[in-house]
């Protein structure tokens, strides 16, 4: 039988209820059972696809094609399961899905409202697609408190109702905060927290308790006394140098042990998480060498925006034992090339991530100018990848006017919508439709070709899958001028149509990607692509040292 584990936020946002979860599913996968993990976000949005990175960080895509929450990406990463559409549920969603059946009749005429049609389809979500799971990890998004998050709770307290405490477990993570004048920790936030909780009908069985120092018996006797939670399920969540200590640190304090006590299971097998220890060894007591990678990106200011990226260089580092310095730079603040140089000093590799819009594209431009001329490792990513094909058109083509046809009207549209492609006319043609979920999401195949350096990194594999997630393609008109001055379609769609990858030849290491390989990044599989990147700023570092 499934078993179900809810997970709540309470006094402020991002404590680590993603983190938290991904944890709790870990140190259950290392016992034996399989899991699922799900987030539930309350904000009316059918998905994150359309919002700004700086109002909701990375937009995660799954193998499937869903465009989801960045936590789903921590989830695959700590238990290497792949998420699906069916794993991250908004209330934009669930009202689009209600008021599609209350158009088609199929409520009969009844009146359709929150109780119980609402809560009703986020219980069908909770147990839709399952097969065979011993534990369900459902993540409420937003903070306790909050009007927006009152449907999912409410669906939550109902289906304990309905299925029974035997096999619902509710796990709330809270602050206790440091009052540094008054030396003190302070539990007052967390029993609001939890009163505001048990108002509406939901008692937590376990408290999480996030904290910058460790928790006193004194404190945790004094929350479970105040929250009606036995002491032994008042649990410390300390601040850790890096998330990979976190399943650790769960497991010390016996949070898996107790969740098994609650379900009445006994499993006597220990797991020793040595894996996780292993990397974490890795992480910590790296060479002394380090290792400038320069990040020229558009949402710089706030790091969520890159989280996948960011996992993904740390994965590497610790795979070729050495220290990364992240330098990360806003391309809408160079000013010149002159500038830029500054700002790229002792820069061993640049890596040119995602994005959408014309803010900072001359800055990238330039960035990706001086690393083809002064042979520094380039990567760049999707967008990354359309802006060196923009570059390599105007400098080595001659075709000044070269541009994606996101950003301006061109004569030389070398990136575009396939729409767009007429024939062998470069010409600007069609309207922008809707924005949201038109984008080529996913995963997809890609032929690589024999004898390149994406031959060689991916273990001599000619056929890749990667996932995607963009809207306009390199314009296929322009491959073979730019052939002729060097540049290698090291990977093509299966019907040659569209560039799925590119190098020079001539140059140390320069590579860009159409698809998104930070997403496939494992803590104990790092992905090949990033490894080999690091290995040529290594190299880079060597010959300029």
């Amino acid at each position: 039988m499934v078993r179900f584990i809810f997970v709540t936020g309470g006094v402020v946002s991002s404590l680590g209820k993603g983190i938290a979860s991904a944890s709790i599913a870990t140190l259950l996968q290392s016992r034996g059972y399989k899991v699922r993990i799900r987030k539930l976000d309350p904000y009316l949005n059918i998905d994150p696809g359309t919002m700004n990175p700086y109002e909701h960080g990375e937009v995660y895509v799954t193998e499937d094609g869903a465009e989801t929450d960045l936590d789903l990406g921590h989830y695959e990463r700590f238990t290497e399961i792949n998420s699906k559409k069916s794993d991250n549920i908004t209330t934009g969603k669930i009202y689009q899905n209600i008021i599609t059946k209350e158009r088609n009749g199929d409520y009969k005429g009844s009146t359709v409202q929150i109780i119980p049609h609402v809560t009703d389809e986020i219980k069908k979500f909770i147990t839709s697609d399952l097969t065979n799971e011993d534990f369900v990890i459902c993540e409420i998004g937003g903070t306790v408190g909050d009007i927006e998050s009152l449907p999912f709770l409410e669906a939550i307290r109902q289906y304990s109702n309905e299925v029974g405490s035997k096999n619902c477990l509710f796990v709330h993570l809270t602050l206790v905060p440091y009052i540094k004048s008054a030396a003190e920790l302070k539990t007052k936030p967390t029993q609001h927290s939890v009163k505001e909780l048990r108002s509406i009908g939901i008692q937590p069985d376990m408290i999480l308790c996030r904290s910058e120092s460790l928790i006193p018996n004194e404190e945790k006797a004094k929350i479970a006394l105040f929250c009606n939670v036995e002491k032994t399920n008042v649990f410390q969540s300390i601040d850790v140098k890096s998330i990979y200590e976190v399943p650790i640190k769960y497991q010390e304090e016996g949070l898996d042990k107790k969740i098994l006590d609650h379900f009445k299971i006994v499993n006597k097998k220990n797991p020793k998480l040595n894996n996780w220890k292993a990397f974490n060894k890795k992480l910590n007591n790296k060479k002394n060498n380090n290792v400038k990678i320069s990040i020229v990106g558009k949402y710089t200011h706030l790091k969520d925006a890159y989280k996948s990226l960011n996992e993904a260089l740390i994965h590497a580092s610790v795979y070729n034992n050495i220290n990364l310095d992240l330098n990360w730079i806003e391309s809408s603040e160079i000013k010149n090339l002159k500038d830029l140089k500054h700002k790229l000093e002792k820069t061993n590799g640049i890596l040119i991530p995602g994005g959408f819009g014309k803010r900072g594209v001359e800055g990238k431009i330039l960035s990706i100018q001086l690393a083809r001329v002064k042979k520094i490792p380039f990567f760049g990513i999707c967008f990354g990848m359309q802006i060196s094909i923009i570059e390599l058109a105007r400098n080595l083509l001659g075709l000044k006017d070269s541009n994606s046809t996101e950003l301006s009207k061109t004569k030389n549209p070398v990136v575009c919508l396939m729409e767009e492609w007429v024939k062998e006319k470069k010409i600007f043609k069609g309207e922008k439709n809707k924005i949201g979920g038109s984008m080529r999401l996913g995963s997809y195949p890609a032929k690589i070709k024999k004898d390149s350096l994406l031959y060689k990194i991916y273990g001599n594999k000619s056929l890749i899958h990667e996932r995607h997630r963009h809207r306009y393609e390199v314009n296929s008109s322009y491959k073979s001028m730019l052939e002729k001055k060097g540049v290698i379609f090291s990977a093509n769609s299966p019907d040659g149509k569209l560039p799925e990858a590119i190098e020079l030849k001539n140059h140390p290491w320069f590579v860009g990607v159409q698809f998104h390989p930070e997403l496939k990044s494992r803590p104990f599989s790092p992905h090949k692509i990033f490894i080999s990147f690091i290995e040529a700023a290594i190299k880079n570092k060597k010959l300029n040292t």
